[in-house]
């Protein structure tokens, strides 16, 4: 077994409420939008020595979802993880922003204050969103390429007006009367094709350096970006073979952008429907999704992999030949490639595509079952280089969650896979750990 430390993070948002899982008494799903519900979730993580919290984002809402669920129903990052700063040490707090819709000042000023609030613990997940475009007076989402090119000119300019303050310029010298040495603060006068700015930034940065950042895009140009700009990155791997091919390439990759051993690292979601014995976790995930429309399903399908199944026998098998050329105006262009991939590799029949995680979730790594079948899975992964860790997103009741918490990590702690302790206090440092 390798002796390689796992990253570990934990999404909070709230997966382990959605579905029907928010209509257990016990979910607390009426405490959803209140600091102290996070703040306990926060403790409790800390306790567990998980490297960071992660906060996805979206940036609009869809009423009829809301009927059935939460849905996107969410606090702002910043906001809630200032406050969950407060009430805690070490752990990281990852926070989401979009470079298609805020500007570049905002979001640097907003993360380094929460870096200072925090004492190093910031973290950058950086996205270019899929939808909420009416939000912002955008008529429609710009082609992922376009996207990824104003997010390229983004971090760059956030990057400079991290340092065009930088921490060695405050001399806090009383006697002389001087607060910083002004002439090291300095304006960026960035202009380029999407942003223009002056800076400097008046944050001065913390004195642990730049903020990691973390990014999720797995098309070819999601991945050129995250090798060349991100520290980790959250994967879309539904199994073992796509997370040793995603991290082997990105390697690849930044290496081939001059990273060296710098390539991020590669975090899968992983979603955990956890319960004393198998049987009940299956009980618990089919529960979870009872009332998830088939109807939707095929659309999910049909949008992914252009082919109308639902008058097709569930369990005819499709191939990859049977399938038109890729859209390349598909939503998400993640899900259909994973999708695609799949297809190719096994010729799932239509009730086994119906199933599938890109299908009835978001693409992540599934397990249903034991702490124990949760712990061999992650071993295996880490075995086959498919995973530097994982991003885990507790599913179908909060007993998935305890489970998570209370028994998984220790286990992994028992095998050496995972810290006893913290041995810094900063994000940077978690994710330098090995």
């Amino acid at each position: 077994m390798t002796r390689r430390k796992l990253h570990i993070g934990l999404s909070i948002a709230v997966t382990w409420l959605t579905g029907d899982a928010w209509r257990r008494p016990d979910s607390r799903v009426e405490e959803i939008f209140s600091s102290g519900f996070y703040a306990d979730l926060a403790r409790r993580a800390e306790r567990a020595r998980l490297d960071f919290l992660f906060r996805p984002d979206t940036l609009f809402l869809a009423p009829e979802t809301v009927a059935a669920s939460p849905g996107f129903s969410s606090l702002d990052p910043a906001v809630l993880l200032a406050a969950i700063a407060a009430e805690t040490e070490f752990i990281g707090l990852v926070s989401t922003a979009s470079t298609t819709f805020y500007p570049p000042f905002v979001v640097a000023r907003q993360l380094q204050s929460l870096n200072w609030v925090s004492a190093g613990r910031v973290g950058w997940n950086v996205v270019t969103s899929l939808d909420g475009q009416q939000n912002f007076g955008i008529d429609a989402m710009p082609p992922a390429e376009e996207r990824y090119a104003r997010a390229d000119e983004f971090v760059e300019v956030v990057r400079k007006l991290w340092r065009s303050y930088p921490n060695e310029a405050l001399a806090i010298d009383r006697d002389a009367g001087r607060f910083a040495d002004s002439p090291r603060v300095r304006r960026i006068d960035h202009a380029g094709p999407h942003f223009s700015v002056a800076g400097p930034l008046n944050v001065p940065s913390a004195p642990d350096g730049d903020i990691p950042l973390f990014q999720a895009g797995a098309s070819p140009t999601g991945r050129d970006f995250a090798a060349r700009i991100a520290d980790a990155v959250f994967a879309a791997a539904p199994d073992r073979g796509a997370g040793a091919e995603l991290r082997t390439d990105l390697r690849r990759r930044a290496a081939a952008h001059g990273r060296g051993d710098a390539a991020p690292l590669v975090l899968p979601g992983l979603s955990l429907y956890l319960a004393a014995t198998k049987a009940e976790a299956e009980a618990l995930f089919a529960a979870t999704h009872a009332r998830q429309d088939p109807a939707r399903r095929f659309r999910a399908i049909e949008a992914m992999i252009g082919v109308d199944l639902s008058d097709a026998p569930l369990d005819r098998r499709v191939t990859v030949e049977s399938l038109p050329a890729p859209d390349p105006n598909v939503r998400s262009r993640t899900h259909a490639d994973l999708l695609r991939r799949h297809i190719a590799r096994a010729a799932p029949t239509v009730r086994d595509l119906l199933d599938r995680p890109e299908v009835i979730g978001s693409a992540h790594w599934l397990v249903v079952g034991t702490v124990e079948d949760a712990f061999r899975e992650i071993c295996a992964w880490a075995e086959a280089g498919a995973a530097d860790g994982f991003i885990a997103l507790p599913g179908g009741s909060v007993g998935s969650l305890d489970l998570f918490l209370d028994e998984l990590v220790p286990r992994l702690t028992e095998a050496g896979l995972f810290r006893r302790d913290y041995s810094g206090r900063t994000l940077r440092s978690h994710l330098r750990e090995t």
